[in-house]
């Protein structure tokens, strides 16, 4: 197999063993909610952490912010107001000298000041520390500050003019210079230390989460040893149980719920081994009855065949009521026969005595020998049976003698129920078997008889006559033939609408038959037949 095709047959295989293997299912399961549980409970301690830092970091900022804000003030008060270009430059030097000063030049935050475009006289200076770019001002924050005439906090990047960046909170606040115009003054707090505790502890999260992950697959794996194991055993004993090994038991081990599982699964086949002792006992009685009461009258049977067929011989010389009489002994004792012959038949499948004679069959040519043969009867019937084969059909390896018994019992009970209706035997075949299907368009089926049609001595309606005068055994013993050919044999039908019968045979011996090459639903084989007519 390809690469490629293993890639296409991965999610087949893998649904495959997740339906069937349940240490699979609880192994996959344990993780999938051990990872759920993990991320979910790293993201909610995460949130938390980062909400209670920003929320601490702004309070903290916004204080220190007021604070600066007031020494900005303190110092404009104190200077006179600008008339030149030097007390300009001086003053908003002086200004964001006193507003960084708490924090001198180690980072602890940056101070811009920023001329407030229109109302800031020519020549008015912008300055900021530490090589702080405008830039990290947003136009939304500064339109705030601007438009309110109050502070205002925005958390932003703070850029700089190395070209680096860092996660910051910026507050501004609107002040004026006396002499110069409106300014807004910004001071930038950066949230680097809340950066690396965060991720500190995503770190420290993610190895917990891994940690919780392994713990909860070793204990998937120790409940799969405890408890899925045991059931795994359980279910193996029942197979075992199931294909005949009627001695299979299970350990029992301890006091708990497998215990208690084990000793009822002991319990219930104690119970079986006795119950199929008995029923096979019974069942040998039963068939051995049948087959010696079969044989037995088989004796008698002859003579009384013997004597009818002379009298039957000799019934041209008798008055009409005697030759009447004569008649009916004839067809009684001949049906008679047909059904010891059916029950031998049925008591040799029921013991598992048949042996098949394998041969390659021409399916067309058994069925056209087979219909030939029930010409005489369908044409008594006024029926006319009409034949479709493809040429699909070919040959299967069968005991032909079974194989034409079963098409036989089919058109004949067919041609029984047609009600005068056409009678129409489909053939064809692909490459792992071959369907004969025998469609009537008579009295039908009622729901559920579909089934039941296959039971023994079962009629649909006990009170209708026979016409052919069959034993009520056909249909059984063809279901039973088709069986032990690996076979199928199907029924559908509806009332008023008649029935269809299909008999499905594998193209080679041991192989196990997954689809048939015609239809079984009326609708389905008629729409065909209209096809392939």
């Amino acid at each position: 197999m390809s690469r490629l095709e293993a890639l296409k047959t991965l999610p087949r295989d893998a649904l495959l063993l997740w339906r069937r293997s349940l240490t699979v299912r609880v192994l996959l399961t344990g993780v999938a909610l051990s990872v759920v549980v993990a991320s979910s409970v790293s993201m909610v301690a995460i949130t938390q952490v980062r909400d209670g830092l920003i929320s601490e970091r702004q309070k903290s900022s916004i204080s220190q912010a007021t604070v600066g804000l007031v020494s900005a003030i303190r110092i404009v008060n104190s200077l006179p107001a600008a008339a030149t270009t030097a007390d300009r430059t001086a003053m908003v030097e002086a200004v964001v000298a006193a507003v960084a000063a708490p924090a001198g030049t180690s980072g602890e935050f940056e101070v811009l000041l920023l001329a407030t475009t229109g109302q800031v006289s020519l020549g008015a200076p912008e300055r900021g520390t530490n090589q702080i770019s405008d830039q990290s001002v947003t136009s939304v924050l500064r339109q705030a500050v601007i438009s309110q005439e109050a502070q205002a906090m925005q958390i932003g990047t703070l850029q700089f003019l190395d070209g680096h960046s860092e996660p910051g909170i910026i507050v501004g606040s609107p002040l004026r210079l006396p002499g110069i115009g409106q300014y807004e003054l910004y001071q930038l707090f950066p949230l680097a230390d809340e950066v690396a505790t965060l991720s500190l502890m995503s770190s420290a999260s993610a190895v917990a989460g891994v940690l919780m992950v392994l713990a909860l697959i070793g204990t998937s794996l120790l409940l799969t040893r405890q408890v899925v194991r045991p059931i795994q055993r359980a279910a193996q004993s029942a197979e075992r149980l199931r294909n005949g090994r009627l001695t299979e038991r299970l350990a029992v081990r301890g006091e708990d719920d497998l215990a208690k599982l084990a000793t009822s699964f002991n319990s219930m086949a104690v119970s079986l081994q006795d119950q199929i002792r008995r029923l096979e006992s019974l069942s040998r009685v039963q068939q051995r009855f049948v087959s010696d009461v079969s044989h037995e009258l088989r004796t008698p049977l002859t003579t009384i065949r013997m004597a009818s067929e002379l009298l039957y011989a000799s019934s041209e010389s008798f008055d009409p009521a005697s030759a009447r009489a004569v008649e009916l002994l004839q067809q009684q004792s001949e049906r008679f026969e047909n059904l010891l012959n059916d029950l031998l038949e049925i008591s040799r499948l029921d013991a598992g005595a048949v042996k098949l004679e394998i041969d390659d069959v021409d399916v067309k040519a058994m069925v056209s020998r087979v219909t030939e043969s029930l010409e005489s009867i369908a044409s008594a019937q006024n029926v006319k049976v009409e034949s479709v084969f493809c040429d699909s059909a070919g040959s299967v390896p069968c005991d032909v003698r079974r194989v034409e018994r079963i098409v036989r019992n089919l058109i004949s009970n067919a041609i029984e129920h047609a009600q005068g209706q056409p009678v129409k035997v489909a053939v064809a075949g692909d490459e792992n078997s071959v369907a004969i299907v025998v469609r009537d368009y008579g009295s039908g089926l009622q729901p559920g008889e579909a089934a039941l049609v296959f039971n023994r001595f079962w009629r649909a309606d006990p009170s209708r006559q026979r016409t052919i005068g069959g034993t009520g055994l056909g249909l059984s013993i063809s279901l039973e033939d088709a069986r032990i050919h690996g076979g199928w044999l199907e029924a559908d039908g509806e009332p008023g609408k008649g029935a269809n019968f299909r008999l499905v045979l594998p193209r080679r011996e041991n192989v196990e038959i997954v689809s048939a090459p015609l239809p079984l639903a009326l609708d389905e084989i008629d729409t065909w037949l209209e096809e392939n007519a």
